[in-house]
C-alpha cells in the first residue's frame, strides 16, 4: 500500500500498546515544547525511508524540545546518576509508518555529557551531538541553553526562557497530536526502524515563551520558522521505558 493510503492510528492520550521487554528506562523532566507549523512537501525529503509527514488539518509541524533527562538505566536496572542525567534539547518532525505508527524522527539531540551522545549515535544511529548546556528554574521561569562542542557545525545554539502557566485540565487535539507520542522512526542500514515508547499520560501547562533565540533548526536542515511558535506547553515530565527497536514495518501489538 502506498504511504500516501495509510491511515495513521488514533490520537491517543495514553500509549497504544505495551513496549514487550524494556530495553532502557529514564525520566524526562521539565520540558518546554515549541512547535511551529511546516509544509509537509518540505519535510518529507528529511524523512527516513518508509515514513511520511504526519499531519492534522493538513499541516505537519517542526518541534524545539528542550528538558532534563533523568538517570537513564539500562534494562529495568537503577538509572546511572551522573553520566545518565543532563540536560538535552533535539529539533524533530512527525512521522507515520506504512503500519500507521505515529512517532517523531529527530534531526538533532544536543546533549551535555559525551559519553551518552556518543553511544547515541553508535548503538542507536541517532544524530546525538554534544554541547555545552544549562537548564535553571527560578520561581515559574525556566531558561534552557545550549551550545554544540562536536560534531559540526559547531557553535549551533539554541537559548529559550519560558514562562510557565496554568495546567491544562483538557489538552486540545493539537496539543496532544504534538506531545502524545509513542515511539521514534529511524532507520538502520537501510532498513526502517521503530523504537517504542510507554510513560503515563502527560501533565501539561501553558507557557509564555519571553525568549527563542536559535540555530539549531537551520544547522539540522529545517527551514528556518517565520514567525512566533503556533503551541508553546510546559511540562513536569513523566518517567519513561523504551522497547526494543522493531525492524521493519510490522505492527507488535
Amino acid at each position: 500500500m502506498p504511504l500516501t493510503d495509510v491511515i495513521p492510528e488514533p490520537i491517543t492520550a495514553d500509549a497504544p500498546r505495551e513496549v514487550g521487554a524494556t530495553l532502557l528506562t529514564q525520566s524526562w523532566l521539565d520540558l518546554a515544547f515549541l512547535h511551529w507549523a511546516a509544509d509537509p512537501e518540505v519535510v518529507a525529503p528529511l524523512l527516513p525511508s518508509g515514513t511520511r509527514p504526519d499531519t492534522l488539518n493538513g499541516a505537519t509541524y517542526v518541534g524545539l524540545i528542550a528538558f532534563r533527562m533523568h538517570r537513564v538505566g539500562w534494562f529495568r536496572l537503577p538509572g546511572i546518576p551522573y553520566l545518565g542525567s543532563f540536560p538535552e534539547t533535539n529539533v524533530r518532525l512527525y512521522s507515520v509508518d506504512a503500519a500507521g505508527r505515529r512517532g517523531v524522527v529527530f534531526r538533532t539531540l544536543e546533549a551535555s555529557r559525551l559519553i551518552p551522545a556518543t553511544v547515541g549515535r553508535g548503538a542507536f544511529r541517532l544524530p546525538y551531538a554534544w554541547s555545552q548546556m544549562d537548564l535553571r528554574r527560578e520561581g515559574d521561569t525556566v531558561t534552557y541553553t545550549s551550545r554544540r562542542r562536536w560534531p559540526g557545525p559547531r557553535g549551533a545554539y539554541s537559548s529559550i526562557a519560558i514562562r510557565v502557566g496554568a495546567r491544562l485540565e483538557q489538552p486540545t487535539e493539537l496539543e496532544q497530536f504534538l506531545t502524545a507520542r509513542w515511539g521514534v522512526h529511524n532507520a538502520f542500514l537501510g532498513r526502517p526502524v521503530y523504537l517504542p515508547n510507554v510513560h503515563p499520560r502527560w501533565p501539561l501547562h501553558q507557557a509564555e515563551l519571553l525568549r527563542c533565540e536559535e540555530s539549531l533548526l537551520t544547522s539540522a536542515g529545517v527551514p528556518a520558522p517565520t514567525g512566533e511558535p503556533v503551541s508553546v506547553l510546559y511540562s513536569p515530565g513523566v518517567p519513561v521505558r523504551l522497547g526494543r527497536p522493531n525492524y521493519g514495518m510490522t505492527r507488535l501489538n
